[in-house]
């Protein structure tokens, strides 16, 4: 053996104990390959991608939980509906996708060389209840993978988004009610029966605005935030119990409240875009979710210094959750969920993007918005089977 081939091994193990001692000061794993992470594939349900996809909550998963994950980007409707491989949204096995993009519908979840996935992220509830339901065979629906845990894991509640102006006219009304600095819409019913008598913004002093009430919103028919917003709407009719019979009574009035809104946005963000950029004028009141108005402070400081004197979040009272929902089918599916309840990862997706953890939406400091958001939310109405909600959207689609 050489001078120089010694001297080679000798520079080798320098380093193997320098990367060791490195490990014993630190009392942290290093990975060097990353050949030691876990890799977890979850289809997910839209409206997370900001927060799925934040460097910080990915480098948490790594060093911390040794995850490597991969959300591919499923619609709800899709995950009951085709098998649910990651070759039915073009991932994965390039011949199974090819044989997919060609029409070849015989491939399942059971079929030799497909990739299945650890765990469902759904964005709305319904479809988490409905998923870990045997398939409607009659209805073509796929198979499914047997859920083997989960729950409702992000959470934001419906909200209206208004102006002071209005929020002040709304109160004299007794329709909305301030308790600490948060505003409540305490009589929701009546609001509704406004919008459907057509009573006037001039109606309740605000002669500046032209024409009558409403309240934009998604499409119910085509959004799942427009379908949430108008569950709340059949629950507050149904006074929280939605049974066979006051639903064929109240579908009418929800059918009329429909029309009476007019042209709808088909995305919360386009929406929620609209109300800022247009302000009292353009958009008096609008529906979204409370989370819009925390990600938008945070991704844009300077234009929500611009409005958040004049801009009011009203909180129905009783609300709805729309809930981002984990189910996992596998082991590592598992790991992947109980990391979700890291308090790092939870204070970011609350922090940056608003999304809420808990049964009332977790325990943060909401003072630092600059707004009013209620600590907690403890006034809301269940979720709708899936069953009501066809119902609901086939009544507004098709009902007399």
């Amino acid at each position: 053996m050489n001078k120089k081939q010694i001297l080679g091994i000798v520079i080798f193990i320098v380093l193997i104990l320098v990367i060791v001692g490195i490990k014993a000061l630190s009392g942290k794993e290093i990975d060097i390959t990353g050949s030691n992470l876990t890799t977890v594939y979850v289809a997910t349900g839209g409206g997370k991608e900001d927060f799925l996809a934040d460097e910080d909550v990915l480098k948490i998963l790594r060093k911390k939980y040794k995850l490597e994950v991969v959300f591919d980007n499923w619609s709800n409707g899709k995950t009951v509906q085709l098998p649910l491989i990651r070759e039915a949204v073009g991932q994965g096995n390039s011949q199974i996708v090819s044989d997919i993009s060609n029409g070849d519908s015989s491939y399942t979840i059971h079929s030799p060389g497909v990739s299945t996935y650890d765990a469902l992220f759904t964005s709305d509830q319904r479809f988490y209840d409905y998923y870990k339901l045997n398939p409607n065979k009659e209805n073509n629906e796929a198979d499914r993978y047997s859920v083997k845990g989960g729950s409702l894991t992000l959470n934001t509640p419906i909200v209206i988004y208004s102006w002071q102006r209005i929020v002040d006219a709304l109160t004299t009304e007794g329709i909305v009610s301030e308790v600490d600095g948060v505003y409540y819409i305490s009589d929701m019913n009546k609001l509704m029966q406004y919008i459907l008598d057509g009573v006037k913004w001039s109606d309740i002093g605000i002669p500046e605005l032209y024409g009558k009430i409403n309240i934009a919103s998604t499409d119910p028919v085509t959004s799942s935030p427009g379908a949430t917003y108008y569950g709340l709407l059949l629950s507050t009719l149904s006074e929280g119990l939605v049974t066979d019979e006051n639903i064929s009574e109240n579908l009418p009035k929800l059918k009329q409240f429909y029309i009476k809104s007019g042209y709808m946005n088909n995305t919360p963000a386009d929406l929620f875009e609209r109300y800022l950029k247009t302000g009292m004028g353009g958009q008096p009141m609008i529906v979204d979710y409370e989370k819009s108005i925390i990600d938008f402070a945070n991704s844009n400081p300077d234009g929500f210094e611009q409005v958040k004197d004049e801009i009011r979040i009203l909180y129905p009272a009783p609300t709805i959750w729309n809930s981002h929902c984990y189910a996992y089918f596998t082991e590592n599916g598992k790991k992947l969920y109980e990391a979700f309840d890291d308090k790092e990862i939870q204070q970011i997706a609350w922090e940056r993007y608003g999304f809420r953890t808990g049964i009332t939406g977790g325990s943060y400091d909401v003072s630092s918005i600059g707004i009013g958001v209620p600590q907690t939310i403890t006034s809301t109405v269940s979720s709708l089977k899936m069953d009501v909600y066809n119902q609901l959207i086939e009544y507004l689609k098709n009902g007399e």
